[in-house]
């Protein structure tokens, strides 16, 4: 018997409806249905009846239901301190992009670990994503919602990105007041061959803009060029704004991009994942106006 099943079982039999069970669980009603028929048979009998009006336990599903209900008690009780706090515990696997990861994310962790001190966290910060449908990551913060797979999926944040560059770049080079100017200045960017996701392509969107000469996979590598006085670039507003080398250039050139929070559904309401995930969605609400400065909105 796969455990994981049973609380869709326990759902169905509180709720008599699968539809119904599947809007509380956050599933679809398909997955719902193709548990129960897993769990009927891993134990080799049929667990509901169909009525007009929903489903109904038959004997053997009575029979679950009672230790269902016992082992989901034992299983809260353990989880209970003495406090009635829940105890968070174990270790998450947290995937972010390199960007996010370094100069958001990470500078907060010391105060994750204040908070719930028995939870360990591995942080990959990187250019790429581990995949939480195969049970790479146990949570994803990635740049698009995914389409398809076994997952919780909700928008985290929108965040800013704008046009940066160096004091003394700007000093020796001259400013860049309007968009033609920016038409003769090198770029920095992305290596278009292996972007990792079409969200990252920004030149794009800024009429006449040079394609990149200097170029990097890393975002981090990027934002040093772009420090160092080696050229013009886009970063993200929680990058350049937190960079005292950097100064944001042509103010009404903003992209906006998003966050979306991912998890397995099978795993999202484990306490540790579901813990990391409330406290990461509390803080990117708390830390808004560094990922979208004021006087910026989604149109």
């Amino acid at each position: 018997m796969d455990w994981s099943d049973l609380p869709f079982f326990l759902e169905v039999a509180r709720s008599q409806q699968i539809g119904r069970a599947s809007v509380i669980l956050g599933v679809d009603a398909t997955t719902v249905g193709r548990r129960l028929r897993r769990l009927e048979q891993a134990v080799g009998q049929r667990l509901f009846e169909q009525s007009p009006t929903g489903q109904i336990l038959t004997v053997a599903g009575l029979d679950l239901l009672e230790r269902a209900t016992a082992m989901e008690e034992i299983a809260a009780a353990t989880r209970i301190t003495s406090d009635r706090k829940p105890e968070i515990a174990g270790t998450v696997r947290v995937s972010v992009a390199e960007g996010f990861g370094t100069w958001f994310v990470s500078r907060h962790l010391g105060r994750l670990a204040d908070t719930y001190p028995k939870l360990n966290l591995d942080l990959v910060a990187s250019s790429g994503f581990l995949n939480p449908t195969r049970r790479e990551t146990d949570v994803a913060v990635l740049l698009a919602r995914p389409r398809r797979g076994p997952l919780r999926t909700r928008k985290l944040t929108d965040y800013v990105l704008r046009l940066y560059a160096s004091a003394d770049y700007l000093k020796a080079e001259g400013a860049v007041p309007t968009l033609n100017d920016l038409r003769t200045r090198r770029m920095i960017g992305y290596v278009p061959d292996i972007i990792y996701a079409p969200e990252l392509r920004y030149l794009d969107e800024i009429p006449g803009a040079r394609q990149p000469s200097l170029r990097s996979s890393s975002i981090n590598a990027q934002a040093r060029m772009i420090a160092s006085g080696a050229g013009i670039g886009i970063l993200p507003c929680f990058i350049g704004d937190a960079d005292p080398m950097l100064v944001a250039i042509l103010p009404a050139i903003r992209i906006i991009r998003s966050f979306w929070l991912v998890t397995h559904q099978d795993t999202s309401l484990f306490p540790a994942i579901r813990a990391f995930s409330d406290w990461l969605t509390a803080l990117v609400a708390t830390e808004r106006q560094v990922l979208m400065p004021p006087g910026t909105s989604r149109s």
